[in-house]
């Protein structure tokens, strides 16, 4: 993990710009963080739209993990941002825009090509990532994971046992094959759903959330689209990781 940048955020939130051979990160730790006092980690997952789009989101929700003594960490994903084109990631969502744009249903096979391969790059480069943030001194177990593609959420819920909760955004389409995965998690999951989300399939988040096998999991829905999420619908799941990672 090389460092390339750090800057003090109001509230004494230190952010540092990272890269890991060439994946580019952001870790934001708080105040009580130190070689001495270790805090709890949470990686901020998010759509692949670009870490330099997603920013102002993205440090909203790391100062207000960093007032509640977390840190937080996040990667660029593979084909975003900066990183190298992806050109069949880039048809994939071509076709979904189309299908979109024409009113047609958003067929299996699009969804497949969207998804899963996104799920197969970008989860070992989550767990790249995690054995790096957890080598600081400044950091220490356990882990939570937020947001961001829920395929990425369930397949990393699965296979990554340094993750013990997840806060996951159902908000993202989500291939059939990931509920057979989704019937192996066992963590403990908060799961937020916009009812009228224009760009997801209510249903399916449903059945998703139902298939999970957690014995702890709770289902927050709330009105409104994409982008409407409720700023008590954030405090809730601060709790959730409070309660957790504590």
């Amino acid at each position: 993990m090389h460092f390339a940048s750090e800057q003090r955020l109001d509230g004494g939130v230190l952010e540092r710009e990272f890269t890991l051979g060439e994946i580019p990160g952001i870790l934001w730790t708080p105040d009580s963080a130190s070689g001495s006092a270790p805090v709890p980690l949470i990686l901020l997952g998010h759509p692949p739209l670009g870490l330099r789009k997603l920013y102002p989101r993205l440090v909203a929700r790391a100062r207000h993990a960093a007032a509640d003594g977390f840190a937080t960490a996040t990667i660029e994903l593979p084909g975003s941002g900066d990183r190298p084109r992806w050109p069949a990631a880039e048809e994939a969502r071509a076709d979904l825009r189309r299908a979109l744009r024409s009113g047609e249903p958003v067929s299996d096979e699009i969804i497949d090509a969207l998804i899963l391969p996104l799920v197969e790059k970008a989860v070992p480069e989550w767990q790249t990532a995690l054995d790096a943030l957890l080598s600081l001194p400044e950091i220490r177990g356990p882990v939570g994971y937020s947001g961001g593609v829920i395929s990425i959420g369930v397949r990393l819920a699965v296979v990554e046992p340094r993750i013990v909760a997840a806060g996951l955004f159902a908000g993202s389409f989500v291939p059939r094959a990931m509920f057979q995965e989704a019937r192996q998690v066992t963590i403990p999951l908060h799961v937020l759903l916009q009812w009228d989300d224009e760009g997801n399939d209510r249903q399916a988040a449903l059945d998703l959330f139902d298939a999970f096998g957690s014995k702890e999991k709770s289902l927050h829905a709330n009105m409104g689209g994409h982008t409407g999420v409720p700023q008590f619908a954030g405090d809730a799941a601060a709790q959730f990781f409070t309660r957790h990672l504590r």
